[in-house]
């Protein structure tokens, strides 16, 4: 059973058996707004982009997006870049996979950003979500939905993060204005 999550929210990414997960995916989704024009009604291709930044305590030690797929250990992969978005229909455009069980005791938190790499606003999205999925099994744990567009190019959207000998996702739902994840650092920083 999916969990959807609202800003600031968290869940436990314990299984119901007890047991914990081992491998998740964080997915992106999104369309172009469509908008009206002189004749009638386009839509302009978005180039949205994930990435993954992987953090002991509060320093950055690795990051994961279409110009660095894998991490240096290996855990973290990202599928590739996808320019346009999908038709809105509800599936990953672009994903980012975490071996969990792999990845080094002193990395305690992955936050998944999103930004605009051709800088245009989530007011020109629509149907932008981000979701975690057991990798096992197929099962989507949770999903966050962005909503309400916004004059920004950027978010933070969640965290995995260590809590006790397990994990735990947070929502954070942060906007800001970057075209790379190295924009968004002093919008990640707080989150930590």
């Amino acid at each position: 059973m999916s969990v959807n999550l609202s800003k600031g929210q968290g869940i436990s990414l314990q299984k119901s058996d007890g047991g914990t997960l081992t491998a998740v995916r964080m997915g992106l989704g999104w369309r172009s707004a469509p908008r009206r024009g002189l004749f009638g009604r386009r839509t302009k291709e978005i180039d949205l982009d994930a990435s993954a930044v992987l953090f002991a305590g509060k320093q950055p030690i690795d990051v994961v997006f279409f110009q660095h797929l894998v991490s240096d250990d290996g855990a973290v992969r990202h599928t590739g870049d996808n320019l346009v978005g999908g038709a809105g229909q509800g599936g990953d455009d672009e994903a980012i996979l975490v071996d969990l069980a792999r990845l080094p005791v002193h990395i305690d938190q992955i936050v998944f950003t999103v930004n605009s790499f051709t800088g245009q606003t989530f007011t020109e999205v629509e149907d932008a979500f981000c979701r975690l999925v057991d990798e096992t099994t197929g099962q989507e744990l949770a999903r966050y939905t962005l909503t309400g567009g916004g004059n920004y190019t950027a978010q933070v959207m969640a965290k995995v993060h260590r809590v006790g000998n397990g994990w735990q996702m947070t929502a954070i739902g942060e906007p800001s204005v970057g075209r790379t994840f190295q924009d968004l650092v002093p919008a990640i920083v707080p989150h930590l």
